[in-house]
């Protein structure tokens, strides 16, 4: 077959269709989706039935990089601030000093059993640190497992934010294996440098993102969310272009956007719901195109130590000591312990080394791979299993009731009151989408020189306007009236 754009697009087409049919029924056999994406990629590789050669880690790097940003800035989205709130300062410990912990020691190990410099293995070490957003947020999120008290939230909260952490420790010690001469104090410098600016930069991003959004007025909805992409992608490069960490930069924007009333808000949620699935699956496959198999089987022996090391031993130092001021069970330790699914994101890091052409380049890649697949594959297909052993997951019974009160929260609302806009009111001339308004509360439908107007957040509040307001109770009507100033 000659290679054209017409047939690329087709077998793309073809890998992403046969990707979602097979991920439809995967959980079914307790295989997670994403390692099938992977499995998929690998079969139409060079060594596959597919025979795709594709050797190009500068290119699989971009494609992982694009793709991070949708799915880390789709998780911040999602993030509920006042699920979030009560666990920020574990999930802060988490996504720092349990990734340092977690690469310090795994490196160590490394050093000792390989003939790996101590860089070297540091360098390793870092980048299987960090636990994979796309593959966490994907089975938690999955039907079939509910969690107890705020474990969802901790172990959310840690997954989308310590890719930032893992990518710095990844530079660092890259750099100290580039350059010998170099000490460790070296790195500290950079560290403080990307996480200072990466978060100032996502929340102040995350401030005039909301107000390009609400005030830029554009004529159709589905421009909504490509504006919120545009933002996306100048909070990542303009951090990274003035030093800062941009991965940190879009999740802490995100979270920012996610938790404030915006035009469109459902559009856009739901654009890139899909968008983060469509990433995550052509990440997976481009990953596994990537893959030789053959290269890695010499490593199966080593990578198998290395990750069984880091399943049982790394992983859970950096949880408990991170932890150990942190007043948990120790079943809710044990659990964090073991969602720690490697998945895409240090592969991706992996081809960091590739392109500065270091001698264990490959090598670093190979184990990196087998250590990602064997975690997903060990830890992802036994979240639910571990859960019911240690009693942190919700029974069957409770789960139902947990589902039915979560799609009752949806449907708005008890009481109804009729509330006509005065010319005192304050909210005369102001769009809904910056009215407060209660989030017990909803405006359902507007009355305007007798027509009815299904209102949006865009929509304007004009004097003489009867709103049709749907509460959870009579305080929520109260708080609607107060906001409206009526």
């Amino acid at each position: 077959m000659n290679l054209t754009i017409e047939n690329i697009v087709l077998i793309g087409s073809l890998l992403l269709f046969i990707s979602i049919v097979v991920g439809k029924t995967s959980y079914k056999f307790g295989v997670p989706t994403l390692l099938l994406f992977l499995g998929i990629g690998m079969l139409a590789g060079s060594e596959g039935i597919g025979g795709i050669v594709f050797d190009d880690p500068k290119i699989a790097q971009f494609i992982g990089v694009v793709s991070l940003n949708f799915i880390l800035f789709a998780g911040g989205l999602d993030t509920s601030w006042p699920a979030v709130k009560p666990i920020l300062k574990e999930g802060i410990l988490l996504s720092t000093l349990g990734v340092l912990l977690t690469a310090v020691s795994l490196g160590i190990f490394v050093y000792y059993v390989t003939d790996f410099t101590i860089y070297e293995s540091l360098l390793l070490g870092s980048i299987v640190s960090s636990t994979d957003a796309a593959a966490v947020f994907s089975i938690l999120r999955g039907k079939s497992l509910a969690l107890k008290t705020n474990l969802r939230p901790t172990l959310e909260l840690e997954s989308g934010s310590n890719d930032p952490m893992a990518y710095v420790l990844t530079i660092a010690f890259l750099s100290l294996v580039v350059n010998q001469d170099q000490g460790l104090a070296s790195i500290v410098p950079l560290f403080l440098q990307q996480m200072i600016l990466g978060g100032a930069a996502g929340f102040g991003f995350g401030k005039l993102s909301k107000l390009v959004i609400n005030k830029i007025r554009l004529d159709f909805e589905g421009l909504y969310p490509v504006l919120v992409i545009t933002m996306m992608f100048i909070t990542f490069s303009a951090t990274d272009f003035i030093g800062g960490n941009g991965f940190l930069a879009i999740y802490i924007c995100a979270v920012y956007l996610g938790n404030q009333d915006l035009i469109h808000k459902k559009t856009i949620f739901r654009m890139f719901d899909g968008l983060a699935w469509l990433m995550q699956i052509v990440l997976f496959l481009t990953l596994g195109l990537l893959v030789f198999p053959s290269h890695v089987v010499p490593y199966i022996g080593i990578g198998l130590t290395i990750s069984l090391f880091l399943i049982f031993i790394a992983r859970p130092i950096g949880v408990f000591i991170s932890l150990m001021f942190i007043k948990m069970k120790l079943r809710r330790r044990f659990y964090i312990s073991w969602v720690g699914l490697r998945g895409a994101v240090p592969i991706v890091f992996a081809t960091y080394p590739l392109l500065a052409g270091i001698d264990k380049a490959h090598i670093i890649f190979n184990i990196v791979f087998f250590i990602s697949v064997t975690s997903v594959l060990i830890q992802g297909t036994t979240l639910a299993i571990v859960a019911k052993w240690l009693h942190v997951g919700l029974p069957e019974k409770a789960k139902r009731i947990y589902e039915k009160e979560k799609f009752l929260a949806e449907i708005p609302k008890a009481v109804m009151k009729e509330i006509t806009i005065g010319a005192q009111c304050s909210s005369v001339n102001k769009k809904i989408v910056d009215l407060n308004f209660p989030k017990n509360a909803i405006i359902a439908m507007i009355k305007r020189d007798d027509v009815y107007i299904t209102p949006k957040g865009a929509t304007e509040i004009q004097q003489g306007d009867t709103l049709v307001v749907l509460s959870d109770n009579m305080e929520g009507l109260n708080a609607v009236q107060e906001c409206l100033n009526h």
